[in-house]
Parts: C-alpha cells; sequence; structure tokens
C-alpha cells in the first residue's frame, strides 16, 4: 500500500515525509482493517514530523483524523460489519485497568497509544485498529466534512466541557483554526446568550469567525473593551496565555487546547495576572466517550467545517501552510476514493 511516511524528524521545510510503499496491515481477532478515504491534517503531525515531539520508530505514518471504510475484520468483531464508514481519533488504544481508566479518563492512561504516534496512522491506504476505539460516521457529514471533527473537533469538544461555561458567560477563544472554528458553532448553539470575542492575527481567519457569530475580533493583546469570563486558548503561542490573563475576570478559567506551546509562557506578575482566583488548565487527549458525544451533537446542530481539500502527495506542502497559518481551517488529505 502506499503511505506518506515520515523518515526523520527535521523541519518540514526539508520535506521530511516521503511516499513509500508498505505492507498492507492485517487485522487481529478484535481488530478491524479499514481502508482510508481521507485524513485530516493537525498542528500535532507538525510537532511530531518537526520533533517537538519525540518518536523513537520510522518510518512512521502520521494521521489521527481518520476517515475509511471496514473492509476486513478479525473473527471477535462485532460492532461493525463490512462496509461500515468509521472515523478513528488520536486514542488509539488504553489499558483499560489503571485509576484513570477505571475513572473514565483513558486520555490520562501512561499506557495509552496514540494514532499516527504510536502506531502507523492515516496517510496511508490501510490501517488496523482495536474495534472499540473506531466510531460511526454520523451519514449527515461527507468524508471530508467528518476528518476534521475527529481531532479538531473532539479535542476542540472537551475544551469548553473543562472551561465550565455557563450562558451569559463572556467567553474568549484565542486562535481560529480547524478546531475553534468548529467548537464556535458548539457554544453559539449551546450558550446561546453568551458573546464570543475571537483573538487571531489572520484577518481570513477574523472574518470567519464574524460569520460564525463572534461580537468582536482583534489581535493577541488587543482590548475587547470588556472583561471576559472564560477564555479557550488554541494558539502554540506562550504568550497568549498572559494576554488572556489579562482580560480575564475575577474567578474566570483559562483553558489551554494545546499539545505544546512553540514559545515559553512569559514571567507574570501574581497579583496583576492570577490574583482573585483566576484559574489555567490544560486540556490532555481525547477519551472515546468524547468522540460518541461529539459526534452525535455535531450531526444534531449541523455543524459545517471548512475544509480544504489536498492529495497525500502534497502532505508536506499542507503542513507548512499549517506553519504558516496558511489555510482557511481545516486541511484533509484524500487517500482513496
Amino acid at each position: 500500500m502506499k503511505a506518506m511516511a515520515l523518515l526523520k524528524q527535521s523541519p518540514i521545510e526539508e520535506r521530511p515525509l516521503s511516499l513509500i510503499e508498505l505492507s498492507e496491515p492485517k487485522p487481529a481477532e478484535n481488530q478491524v482493517l479499514v481502508k482510508v478515504i481521507v485524513c485530516g491534517v493537525c498542528r500535532t503531525d507538525l510537532d511530531l514530523a518537526e520533533g517537538r515531539i519525540k518518536m523513537d520508530k520510522f518510518p512512521r505514518v502520521l494521521g489521527h483524523q481518520i476517515v475509511g471504510i471496514v473492509s476486513d475484520k478479525g473473527k471477535a468483531v462485532k460492532k461493525f460489519k463490512l462496509g461500515d464508514r468509521v472515523g478513528i481519533t488520536w486514542l488509539y488504544r488504553s489499558c483499560r485497568k489503571c485509576t484513570f481508566c477505571r475513572r473514565g479518563r483513558e486520555n490520562l492512561c501512561e499506557s495509552a497509544l496514540w494514532t499516527g504516534k504510536d502506531t502507523d496512522g492515516g496517510y496511508a491506504e490501510y490501517l488496523v485498529i482495536d474495534e472499540d476505539y473506531a466510531h460511526i460516521i454520523p451519514k449527515e457529514f461527507s468524508d471530508s466534512q467528518a476528518a476534521p471533527l475527529l481531532c479538531a473537533g473532539v479535542i476542540g469538544y472537551r475544551t469548553p466541557r473543562l472551561a465550565l461555561i455557563r450562558d451569559d458567560d463572556r467567553i474568549g477563544i484565542f486562535g481560529f483554526g480547524a478546531s475553534a472554528h468548529i467548537i464556535i458553532q458548539v457554544i453559539k448553539y449551546t450558550f446561546p446568550s453568551s458573546p464570543v470575542y475571537v483573538f487571531t492575527k489572520q484577518a481570513e481567519h477574523r472574518e470567519l469567525a464574524k460569520k460564525l457569530g463572534a461580537v468582536w475580533t482583534g489581535a493577541s493583546g488587543d482590548d475587547p473593551g470588556v472583561k471576559l469570563n472564560k477564555i479557550l486558548d488554541f494558539t502554540p503561542a506562550g504568550d497568549c496565555v498572559k494576554d488572556a490573563l489579562a482580560i480575564l475576570d475575577r474567578g474566570g478559567r483559562v483553558v489551554i487546547n494545546a499539545i505544546r506551546k512553540e514559545t515559553e509562557i512569559p514571567a507574570m506578575d501574581y497579583a496583576k495576572y492570577l490574583w482573585l482566583e483566576k484559574e489555567i488548565r490544560s486540556v490532555a487527549n481525547v477519551t472515546r466517550r468524547d468522540g460518541e458525544e461529539f459526534l452525535q451533537l455535531a450531526a444534531k446542530i449541523n455543524i459545517k467545517p471548512v475544509v480544504e481539500e489536498f492529495p497525500l502527495e502534497q502532505a508536506n506542502e499542507v503542513l507548512l501552510k499549517i506553519k504558516r497559518s496558511q489555510l482557511k481551517a481545516a486541511a484533509v488529505l484524500k487517500i482513496t476514493q
């Protein structure tokens, strides 16, 4: 099978992904073989390619926003039949036995495997996965629309949940790419009385934010004219944390949705930025429950991701566009028809 595989970690400008041939995987008893149709491209893929997240096995096939068809399955598989359309997220497998797994927090499992990092992902024609970690894709979505829902949407869904948003809260969103443009649609549906303020440096992203319901747009560091109660930070920039805390109201919460910050969070004066019971919380990974709940909600409220499609062979170029903030919102690689 063909795959765009990472041969070594290096700057994306050096084109570290190459088109190669790999053996088609075979499903174990409890696994399904998925013929990949499309795979979304994520900033985490860029972190993996460039080495901010360490890996020890190469070549490795990246990609964890996967939509495909069940083309074969093991004898013990009961959840799916051949031909079912399924989605695969960042969570490839958890141990199911540790304290975190038993408490429904498998996103924190120390033995978890992550799709496209610890196992081969969706920048390839096929992959295998345990049946319990694949999700049925609602019929409301095309293949390309569904792909960004599986990471940008699912992990984005955790962000307002962890923010503990209440209706009438003034909500800030820092960064307005693949995840944020989906989550503003969830917020506007779930909390209709909550005004949303969007901070992004790209004029095109500000225009999209206004179309999706933002009452104000500006850049990180700008003053929206009011204090905000909850702020969701989707950026890789450390400065945004300080900028968010500067406009956070007393008792408010900043939730950071980033696997890594590419620049350090600046030193800050405690009394000015953190006192008066302000909180900072991070989002880490996803659970199966997140996937199930979010896909149902997305279908119910008719979320429509803004998607740009590219051929598999352009994976390096798409990751470079992500690095340079040159995408409208979400990017998808077309793998097979």
